[in-house]
Formats: C-alpha cells, structure tokens, sequence
C-alpha cells in the first residue's frame, strides 16, 4: 500500500452537525485523516456531529476551523471542488476516479491535496469553484443529481481507497473454506437416499417418467458440486422429512436397503444420535 498523505477533505458552511458526522465516518472508513470546516453553521464543537460520526472520533477531535475557504487551502497545491452543476468556469471537470488518480500522482511525490464540499441546499458558489483547481462531479443520474454530503465524501474517500490498496478485486477477506468436495459415491448415496424418499410419497407421478424426473433431480444437485458437509446437511433434512430423528448407519441403512429389496418396509431401527453428522 502507498504512504502518500490521503487528501483533505473541506466543508463548507455546512448546515447539519450529522452531515459532518457522517462525513467523518466516511473518512475514517477509507483511510482519510483531515477534515476542515469552514464556517459551520452550528458552529463547533457539535455533539450531533461526534453522534453520527461513530467511531471516526479521531477525525472530529482534530477538526480545523476556518473563516474563510481561501485560509482552509493555503497549504495545499492540488485543490478539487465538487458539484452537481456546471459553472460558467473554464476549469477541468473530472470524475471522482479520475480525481483519485490525480490525487495519488500528486500525494506521491508529496505534494497535499484537497477535496472542497458544499453546502447541502445549494453547494459551492462559482466563486469558491474558482478557488479549486479543478471540478469533480459524479456521474449521477441527471434528473436527480443531488446528494448528501456524507454521501458525496464517501464516493470520492472510495476511490482513493482503491488506489490506496493497489489492487481493484482485493477484499478484506475472502470465501470462508469450503469443507472438502464430495465424493461421487457420497453422492449417489445421496440420490438414492432422496429418491427413495420421493418414491414412498409417489413423487414421481406417471411412472413412466421416473427416469426422466430422476434425471433432471440428479442435475440440480450435480451443478452445485457439493461439499461433504453439504451432501451430509441434505441428507440430515431428508431424513427430517421422513421424520426420522437422525440418519441411519451405514450398516443399518444397507440393511435397509436390502429390506427393501425384499419388499421391507425400509425403516429399522435408527442410528445413535451422533450419526446424523457422520460420514456413510
């Protein structure tokens, strides 16, 4: 992972200690550290803000408070200011991503950046757009553009994470291992196990398409590729079904199997109860 500094993010005038709060979150989410307000409307500290903020208090105990955005930018060399709408401004309108990889560039080679938010009712003005170096907007739907600002903080504190990580399809953590495949012949014994179950309700009605019916059972669960673990749970609930407590052994279910072959009724008497969980 890269040690450059994570951008800065700036707020401006906001109207709602929770919006700062929920932007402090965001932050801390994805690695971001600073956070400046200028001029916020309930003035500061805010307990709404620390409230919302969750475990992002770190960032809202460092807080640094402005009069001015121009004071609030002073040290930094690459600064972006986001909005939903177009200003009458020639400057670079970028996407959050793009913004990102700029950011990075510029971290990289230790220079500090920013990121400028506005207000929640109407944003940045143009004059404070002019103060940035460059637009960021999301590419939101247009006929409703707007968003909260946490939200907004979140978009952009993402795709510096993902830059951060190196590595665009890395998670925290992975699959949770899977026990081992099943054997084929665990398997079988399985569709069997299922099959005569299904026969003893008459599930498979007209008889004559038994075979077809087995066949189209047989490749559901064959497309699933069952673990051991799962074909012991299936075969667990399909005893349930025959209401059996628990899965037969492996010798008292040949018995039964032979029973039934000799026109038994197939029940016996049943395993101990450790066996539902056994291997046949």
């Amino acid at each position: 992972m890269t040690s450059a500094l994570p951008p800065v993010i700036i707020l401006v005038e906001t109207q709602m200690g929770e919006n700062i709060g929920a932007a402090a979150r965001a932050m801390a989410n994805f690695g971001l550290k600073e956070l400046r307000l200028v001029k916020p409307r309930d003035g500061w500290p805010n307990d709404k803000a620390r409230a919302a903020a969750s475990r992002g208090d770190t960032i809202i105990d460092e807080v640094r408070l402005f009069d001015r955005l121009e004071d609030a930018i002073t040290d930094l060399e690459l600064v972006f200011a986001t909005t939903a709408r177009p200003h009458d401004i020639a400057k670079e309108v970028v996407s959050p991503a793009v913004a990102a990889g700029e950011m990075m560039a510029a971290a990289s080679s230790g220079a500090r950046v920013g990121v400028v938010f506005g207000r929640e009712k109407w944003g940045l003005t143009s004059d404070e757009v002019g103060l940035a170096d460059k637009i960021c907007t999301v590419p939101v739907d247009p006929v409703f553009a707007s968003l909260n600002v946490g939200q907004a903080v979140i978009l952009v504190a993402y795709e510096w994470r993902k830059l951060v990580v190196g590595d665009a399809a890395w998670t925290p953590f992975g699959e949770k291992e899977r026990s081992p495949q099943a054997t084929k012949a665990d398997v079988l014994r399985f569709f069997e196990h299922l099959e005569r179950s299904l026969d003893a309700v008459e599930f498979f009605r007209p008889p004559e398409k038994r075979q077809h019916m087995v066949r189209n059972l047989r490749q559901i669960f064959q497309k699933a590729r069952l673990s051991d673990q799962e074909v012991r749970t299936l075969r667990g609930m399909v005893a349930a079904l025959e209401r059996r407590p628990t899965r037969l052994t492996l010798s008292r279910e040949a018995e039964v199997q032979a029973g039934e072959g000799q026109g038994g009724g197939g029940q016996g008497p049943l395993g101990g109860a450790d066996d539902a969980a056994r291997k046949d």
